[in-house]
């Protein structure tokens, strides 16, 4: 008799043989102690270098409070969708402030980053018929799900590459509805976007853009508001998606563009429409977030700081990373296995939290260390974690000088 298990247990043995199989930390997070956590597993406090979390607001007073207060006077959920019953003050204001922040005439909250950008990119192909898309070949794994979801013609560009994104576009008619995706920054990488010649690209052959600016928001910008309005091209870039649970502290995703485009977004796309929006309390405490780094500017300056302090010391240590512009630093080890090895000695024996990141997240034989410093890792922690590195490095006889020619990082 057929025996389903065996489905299941086989695939696992694989993704084991393979050196990948996930095993999740479980953490106790602090208010009063970031960046350091306790591990539930050995029950000890460890220094965390992986987080998302990359300003700390999460752990914001100001944050908490608006939190608190939020569930106090609207309850903890929300009572429906957007359609029926859930479409609460909180999350209508929060499009407002998102639609001020990126210079756009209106903004749509989703649950999540991911959901943003699958829902959107599917409803974009059914409200445009014939819309052809052309994606960089390193976006991330909701963008490659939203374009397979909406069945429409795709071309892949190489990665990061203006002349390869170039003879894509121009072997597609003028006329046809075609749209560039792409990310301003590659949480995997580090690497940045050429976004002034992309954009430049769209204009010369009538395609519409969409940028993913999840690991910009927040820490970019005067107001926080990402790269597009660093390099000051919000208004070049016709949708903008973002993310209000990395360096807003809170969770959801969200997108800004014209009021036409929303609107059609709103009424076409599955994931907006058919599911419970977010609460009160995370409307509320993502606003609080937002206008406070609207304003403040010297989390940002420190988490340049410390990002600097960082690279400059693991550069003197002789250890290799991907070269970028951004707060990303990745650390190619190029070896599933050894990759997990390593993670597991900083966690076990140093109380050092970094993920090994490997297939599918990276492609295979790029597997690496990602770290993500914030405005609270000191100087002391900086020496600590690249002196643990190298000792590691070394003692598992890993190349500390591995960066593959096939990871193309920041464009010329």
């Amino acid at each position: 008799m057929l025996s389903y298990s065996n489905f299941f247990d086989n695939h696992l043995h694989n993704i084991k043989l393979e050196g990948r199989y996930r095993k999740f930390t479980c953490i106790k997070r602090s208010t009063t102690d970031f960046p350091y956590n306790v591990c539930m597993q050995t029950g000890k406090k460890v220094l965390i270098w992986c987080t998302n979390d990359y300003l700390g607001m999460s752990f914001h007073s100001e944050v908490i409070l608006s939190a608190i207060q939020a569930i106090k006077q609207m309850g903890v959920g929300t009572g429906g969708t957007r359609n029926i019953g859930g479409n609460s003050s909180s999350i209508v204001e929060l499009e407002r402030l998102l639609a001020i922040l990126h210079k756009k005439q209106q903004a749509l909250v989703f649950t999540s980053g991911y959901v943003a950008n699958d829902a959107t990119l599917q409803s974009l192909a059914q409200i445009i018929p014939g819309l052809i898309f052309i994606s960089d070949e390193y976006n991330h794994a909701s963008i490659i799900a939203g374009i397979r979801n909406s069945r429409a013609e795709k071309h892949i560009y190489c990665h990061n590459d203006v002349q390869s994104l170039k003879q894509i576009l121009s072997s597609i008619p003028v006329n046809q509805p075609k749209i560039i995706v792409f990310e301003a920054i590659y949480s995997m990488s580090g690497a940045i976007a050429p976004i002034e010649e992309i954009c430049s690209l769209a204009k010369q052959y009538n395609a519409l853009t969409y940028i993913d600016e999840v690991h910009s928001v927040g820490l970019y910008g005067d107001d926080g508001a990402g790269l597009c309005s660093l390099t000051g091209l919000s208004n070049q870039v016709d949708i903008i998606q973002g993310n209000l649970a990395k360096a807003y502290g809170a969770i959801g995703g969200y997108i800004a563009a014209d009021s036409s485009i929303i609107d059609a977004i709103r009424s076409t796309a599955s994931g907006f429409i058919f599911t419970t929006a977010l609460p009160p309390v995370i409307s509320c405490a993502a606003m609080t977030s937002i206008r406070y780094l609207m304003e403040s500017n010297k989390e940002r300056l420190k988490l340049q700081e410390t990002v600097t302090k960082l690279k400059y010391s693991l550069a003197k240590a002789g250890i290799k990373y991907l070269n970028n512009n951004s707060h990303i630093i990745a650390i190619v080890i190029g070896d599933p296995i050894l990759t997990q090895q390593v993670a597991q000695t900083l966690l076990e024996e140093y109380n050092i939290y970094i993920q090994a990141i490997n297939f599918p997240t990276v492609p295979r034989g790029t597997e690496r260390l990602r770290i993500t410093p914030t405005p609270f890792h000191t100087d002391k922690m900086i020496d600590d974690l690249t002196a643990t590195l190298k000792h590691i490095l070394l003692s598992l006889n890993i190349s500390m000088a591995f960066n593959p020619c096939n990871i193309i990082t920041d464009s010329a």
